[in-house]
């Protein structure tokens, strides 16, 4: 075999692919609380794991790693409700990735209302050094809301490791072991934001609801520009399809952060829709469609496209309704929306045409 013949070998062996580094702010310090490590692939965006609370990150890619969602996580196909209260499988299984995956993919760090430097993985090679160095996040302006709470800075030393001793327990799947541990940091300190949203975690893996609610309302009144408790708030909304909710709920998180989150603005549109204000909901749903660049959420283009189609602009609901198939040509409810798509075309006499994309 020549040397020819055994580089595509090498490039689709696949094997676990580990990366070390360290986040930092552009001010020179770590982030104040863990923040989600990010694969993308091809435009998708997979969490992999958590940065520590000194800013260090270890993560394997190609491992089912489990994240716990939010409302601002969405698949290609997702529905309200499909990431209720459940951890999310993300990345590829558990034999690993290889080179050729690599292709085309990038890894960085999210946290909403800051940009992440970028490391790309063309080219990598499963032996590299895992040591990537130090990823800067850098603050965006004009951003009320922040992904971490302000009164975490003041939490008293007890507080502060009964909060630490409850998240490890969390990462453990020891929820009631770390709902024990959290409660002792927010009676030690009531204002304790991020400690109460933990507690509202660890309950939501309990199955207790109300009292997850409870907990992520006392984080809210903890820290208002705290966005993670409003997400965990908007997505037991979404569980429930409580249009009002959704649309109040997600107005709160989009004032507080309207750059980072397409899927919150699709929620808003499909809310404000069922709640018939279809100008407010094509508003937004336009708005998740320009932030949503690599279309990881084809079903803005369907929303865009009904609302277009009951103000009686077909021809605009034609387009976004031909591009949702041609951006989810598998999708679940492809032969409803032929059926949508030819009723437009017999409405607007339009021709049977290639699809193409939506314009935004």
């Amino acid at each position: 075999m020549t040397g020819g013949d055994r580089q595509p070998a090498m490039m689709d062996i696949q094997r676990p692919i580990f990366l070390t580094g360290r986040l930092m702010m552009d001010d020179g310090n770590p982030p104040p609380e863990p923040v989600v490590m990010m694969l993308v692939c091809n435009g998708q965006p997979r969490p992999q794991g958590y940065s520590d609370m000194k800013g260090r990150f270890s993560v394997t890619l190609g491992q089912n790693n489990i994240v716990m969602p939010d409302a601002s996580i969405s698949g290609p196909n997702d529905t309200f409700g499909s990431n209720s209260t459940r951890s999310v499988q993300t990345g590829p299984t558990s034999g690993g990735m290889s080179e050729r995956q690599l292709m085309g993919c990038e890894f960085r760090a999210d946290l909403p209302g800051f940009r992440s430097d970028v490391l790309q993985l063309s080219g990598r090679r499963l032996m590299d050094n895992p040591e990537v160095g130090t990823l800067i996040l850098h603050r965006l302006s004009n951003v009320e809301g922040f992904t971490f709470s302000m009164t975490s800075a003041s939490a008293p030393k007890d507080s502060r490791k009964a909060y630490e001793k409850g998240t490890d327990l969390m990462k453990k799947k020891k929820y009631e072991e770390a709902e024990v541990h959290l409660r002792k940091a927010v009676d030690g300190y009531p204002k304790y934001a991020l400690a109460w949203f933990e507690l509202g975690r660890a309950f939501e893996a309990q199955k207790r609801q109300a009292d997850a609610k409870t907990a992520y309302e006392q984080s809210v009144a903890s820290d208002g520009k705290f966005v993670n408790p409003h997400l965990q708030l908007l997505q037991i909304a979404v569980n429930t399809r409580d249009w009002q909710q959704i649309a109040e709920r997600s107005d709160t998180v989009l004032k507080l952060n309207p750059f980072n989150y397409p899927q919150i603005w699709y929620m808003n549109g499909a809310a404000n829709y069922n709640l018939k204000k279809l100008d407010v909901a094509e508003r937004s749903a336009r708005e998740a469609l320009k932030l949503d660049v690599s279309h990881g959420n084809p079903r803005i283009s369907r929303l865009l496209g009904i609302i277009l189609a009951d103000k009686g602009d077909y021809p605009g609901a034609l387009t976004q309704m031909q591009g949702y198939l041609s951006f989810a040509p598998d999708a679940p409810d492809v032969e409803v929306v032929r059926k949508q798509i030819a009723e437009l075309q017999r409405i607007t006499g339009a021709k049977t045409t290639a699809q193409t994309p939506p314009q935004q």
